[in-house]
């Protein structure tokens, strides 16, 4: 039994740890978040946002998903439809060359979109086999393309199972020629993000509740699968500090060493992805439930 002392002394203990991790996140948010900076609702009435994306000027790009359409937010404020009739787009990302990559969920393929809004099929199938949805992307520096792959059934499906059981991350290369498994041994992936030197990829489980690094070899296998941190997320993004940027309840903020450095709270049902944006990439983008949300920050974006 503990004494009167001792439950004390573990309560006291208790507190003092909480006062120490709260005050630790808003010393982190300080030094994120740009001085004076509040969470700015810029749209509203969209059915669901997800997928930002940002281009080589800055301008960002995001899904109103269930209304099967591309919405264009650029460096000027304005905002714009970009692209009706999107392949149910969800997950965005620019490669190399500056053409828009979707994960367009309406074939479970990915897309890519050029300029003039042509529309090229990078990924039909795997081994003859639909896949389940692809779901977000990034590409890395040799400009080949990462991308999760969970089954969320549609109701614009006319399937209602699975034709690959394993909800994995997949690697195309960068020719486009092959497409691999590159991880497995997931309840089901969702947000992906890679550092900026191609050295590490993040991969977040979300109905695991965990998100996990891997070391990305030259031939673009993962290796040294590690827990990152005890939270799975929705979407993903990294700043040029190497924090990790994880999403579902708010932005939840870490360093590169998995330690929580701060918490974002926004306030809708759900946040669901996030990026940098803008002409200096110090905007943070969140697009969250039937919104898209800025914050001005003190660090930037990495692409």
């Amino acid at each position: 039994m503990k004494t009167p002392f001792l439950s004390t002394c573990v309560l006291l203990i208790s507190i003092f740890a909480c006062f120490s991790a709260l005050h630790g996140q808003q010393d982190g948010k300080n030094k994120l978040i740009a001085k004076g900076a509040t969470l700015i609702r810029e749209a509203t009435d969209y059915s669901f946002t997800e997928g930002p994306a940002v281009d080589p000027q800055g301008n960002v790009y995001f899904t109103d998903q269930p209304n099967d359409r591309i919405i264009k937010r650029a460096v000027d404020g304005t905002i714009s439809v970009y692209m009706e009739k999107a392949g149910r787009a969800n997950g965005l990302y620019f490669d190399n060359d500056g053409n828009l990559l979707a994960c367009a969920d309406l074939e479970n393929q990915i897309w890519k979109i050029a300029g003039d809004q042509q529309v090229t099929v990078l990924v039909q199938d795997f081994e003859g086999k639909k896949l389940n949805g692809p779901n977000d992307l990034w590409v890395d520096p040799k400009g080949g393309i990462y991308f999760t792959d969970p089954f969320y059934k549609r109701p614009y499906w006319n399937r209602t199972e699975k034709e690959i059981e394993a909800e994995n991350v997949y690697y195309l290369s960068p020719d486009g020629q092959k497409l691999v498994v590159a991880a497995t041994d997931f309840v089901r992936p969702n947000g992906i993000v890679g550092t900026p030197d191609g050295n590490k990829l993040y991969v977040a489980d979300i109905n695991a509740g965990k998100t996990w690094s891997f070391t990305i070899n030259s031939d673009g296998t993962l290796t040294d699968k590690t827990l990152f941190t005890e939270l799975g997320s929705d979407g993903m993004t990294i700043d040029h500090k190497g924090n990790v940027y994880l999403t579902g309840k708010g932005v939840s903020v870490f360093s590169s060493a998995g330690e929580k450095i701060a918490q974002i709270d926004v306030d809708e049902r759900w946040t669901a992805n996030v990026c940098f944006g803008g002409k200096k990439q110090k905007t943070l983008f969140i697009t969250a439930s039937k919104s898209l949300y800025t914050l001005n920050m003190k660090v930037k974006g990495v692409r």
